[in-house]
């Protein structure tokens, strides 16, 4: 009886915790690098700081957290944007897809895609973001929408896969 011992159970559970800290270490970086950029490579600038306390958070190893720093601060990041696409879900709830990317074109097509999947599409820029407020730590909503259970389900699975592509950020929505 093969895959009973011990040993291949924790290797089993030991890769899927360390593909979702990849996944978060690597958008962690993309952040600190463009923030780096930003700030000159200077540590005591307020966004640098609070980037990489968020990194610090997510137990992001100091290393990886300099070697950012650095990539940033040396020209290396290459032309990062930010950008924000905003769309319609399932039952009608506002969602805001926050992303930062070295190529627009790549991350709209991948976004577009994602959302054509499920009979959605990229909104009008202004059409979804009066439905919240920007915050310190990002958008917050003005109001909720409640959603059904299925609306609810399907939303949540179209937020993980947003949420894994490698240029999407952070993904907010107004629904309850």
């Amino acid at each position: 009886m093969s895959g009973h011992n011990k040993w291949s159970q924790i290797k089993r559970k030991k890769a899927v915790t360390d593909g979702k800290r990849s996944k978060i270490f690597g958008k962690m970086v993309k952040l600190i690098a463009m923030e780096s950029k930003k700030a000159a490579g200077n540590l005591s600038s307020p966004s640098l700081r609070a980037v990489i306390e968020r990194a610090k958070k997510e137990n992001m190893p100091i290393d990886n957290i300099d070697r950012a720093v650095k990539k940033g601060a040396g020209g290396d990041a290459g032309n990062m944007e930010a950008v924000l696409y905003e769309a319609y879900g399932p039952g009608g709830c506002a969602i805001l897809i926050e992303g930062l990317t070295d190529s627009k074109n790549r991350t709209v097509a991948e976004v577009k895609h994602t959302l054509s999947k499920r009979g959605l599409a990229l909104a009008g820029q202004g059409a979804a973001v009066w439905a919240f407020t920007k915050t310190a730590e990002g958008f917050e909503p003005q109001t909720m929408v409640p959603l059904s259970d299925e609306d609810g389900e399907a939303l949540s699975s179209l937020l993980e896969e947003l949420d894994d592509n490698d240029d999407v950020q952070e993904v907010y929505t107004n629904a309850e």
